[in-house]
């Protein structure tokens, strides 16, 4: 009987036959009249027409890059710990410059402690500072946490607003906290929260050229179908803290792999895009 060959499965170096990155010819090469063989110079060719009219917005790449990312994150959602809208606040107030985990490890005794908005209201910036120290920049963060308490108990009545007018008036907030509070607690998508990861990813994938932010945020919610807001979002934060990491992501274990053209990608079975990058 004649035995069936098992296909060679790409090495997790990426030291593997065509998936290599190519590269120039040194200046040694260059200087000693090298040119590209015939097999590179097909490989060059069949890159060319491959990218021939290749647009990293169009439709059908932004609906296989979503299908995939509901295959791998179908249901994920915040990872900071809260019970209500306020707690939320209050936490992702407490994220900036530092890590879901920290944060996590320092609210459930600081609302133990200060049970309600009014608490928090009732304090001094300096009476919190102890509190939230080990989440960094805690000055700062004391005293958004006491004003945003403040506003809302005399303003708002107590309860944190479900709007991105009245929420960007709280001090501390800008709009990825307030995209954080009306798309995991409220359920509204008026916009896309845009992290470390968000902004590292979509750039990655070329679906933004910004660096900022703001522009950032309007550069996906031109071409990420609205009701996918809040959930694509969170799919990009957990796939940049499990794989798509800013340095030397794991790029051999992405099922985006294929569709990402990535600049500082660490394996590589397509071309490179070298503007494509963090």
């Amino acid at each position: 009987m004649v035995r069936g060959r098992i296909p060679r499965q790409p090495a997790k170096t990426g030291r593997h036959e065509g998936a290599g990155i190519s590269r120039p010819l040194k200046a040694s090469q260059k200087n000693a009249g090298l040119r590209p063989g015939p097999t590179q110079a097909t490989e060059k060719k069949s890159r060319e027409r491959s990218t021939k009219g290749y647009n990293p917005l169009a439709p059908e790449r932004i609906a296989e890059i979503l299908r995939r990312l509901d295959q791998l994150y179908p249901d994920v959602t915040c990872a900071l710990t809260h019970k209500d809208a306020w707690q939320l606040l209050v936490a992702t107030i407490l994220s900036a410059q530092s890590t879901d985990v920290n944060v996590n490890r320092v609210t459930p005794e600081l609302f133990r402690k200060y049970p309600t908005v009014a608490d928090f209201a009732a304090l001094t910036p300096e009476q919190l500072e102890p509190d939230i120290r080990s989440t960094g920049f805690f000055r700062n963060k004391s005293k958004s946490v006491v004003g945003a308490a403040k506003r809302i108990v005399t303003e708002f009545g107590g309860q944190v607003p479900d709007d991105m007018a009245r929420l960007l008036t709280l001090p501390g907030v800008a709009r990825k906290t307030a995209n954080v509070v009306l798309g995991t607690w409220f359920k509204k998508a008026d916009g896309l929260v845009v992290d470390t990861h968000v902004t590292r990813i979509a750039r990655r994938l070329e679906l933004t050229k910004n660096t900022d932010a703001p522009k950032i945020e309007q550069d996906l919610m031109k071409v990420i179908p609205r009701e996918k807001w809040i959930l694509f979002a969170h799919q990009l934060i957990w796939h940049g803290r499990k794989l798509c990491i800013a340095r030397r992501p794991k790029c051999v274990d992405c099922a985006l792999e294929n569709i990402c053209h990535a600049g500082d990608k660490t394996w590589s079975t397509v071309e490179i895009h070298k503007n494509a990058k963090l």
